[in-house]
């Protein structure tokens, strides 16, 4: 790493995709970020460092399906805190809560077990990416119709030229990314 902050170091080992899934589109592909045992190590460490202190530690990790269950099951490992997985609507076995969001074709669904959460827990909120922020909009709507307080919603990535991070911040949840790709 020698003198590049975490922020470049983890930026550096992210691959642009151009024109994926569609033309025109810079896909952020973070997947170089978890081959590489030292960079992923990096990776985790930087989101674990943030809520080790009593005053951001969370009770539980909720991640969001898919990308988001790589590290937010690993960050809740290494907080010693339960995981709840936030998955695509059908894929949960048990009794669960539901939240439609839109996207910029459609819209989808997330889905939570009505046990995933009791009232009051401090939940924190991953993902690998912010993008128009819908999926972390749902995902925070169905931790607190459970009653559970989304302390943070944290990311990988941002893309504010999407407008989810500052959708997000506007609605009161504050976020935590380590890699902006702005204007880029």
């Amino acid at each position: 790493m020698q003198n590049l902050s975490v922020n470049q170091y983890l930026r550096n080992h992210i691959r642009t995709v151009p024109d994926w899934p569609a033309p025109g589109v810079q896909f952020r592909d973070i997947t170089p970020l978890l081959q590489d045992a030292k960079v992923f190590r990096v990776l985790i460490d930087a989101f674990v460092h943030r809520y080790m202190g009593a005053d951001m530690r969370p009770d539980v990790v909720a991640g969001l399906d898919a990308r988001g269950f790589i590290m937010g099951a690993v960050v809740a490992y290494e907080l010693n805190v339960g995981f709840v997985p936030i998955r695509k609507k059908g894929k949960l076995p048990y009794t669960t809560v539901e939240e439609t969001y839109e996207l910029e074709y459609g819209s989808a669904t997330v889905e939570l077990h009505t046990d995933a959460v009791k009232p009051g827990q401090r939940v924190l909120l991953i993902d690998d990416l912010i993008a128009t922020g819908g999926t972390m909009m749902a995902g925070r709507r169905l931790l607190e119709r459970q009653g559970a307080v989304v302390i943070e919603g944290a990311a990988i990535v941002d893309l504010p030229e999407l407008g989810g991070s500052a959708k997000l911040r506007e609605s009161g949840l504050p976020l935590f990314t380590l890699v902006d790709f702005s204007g880029h």
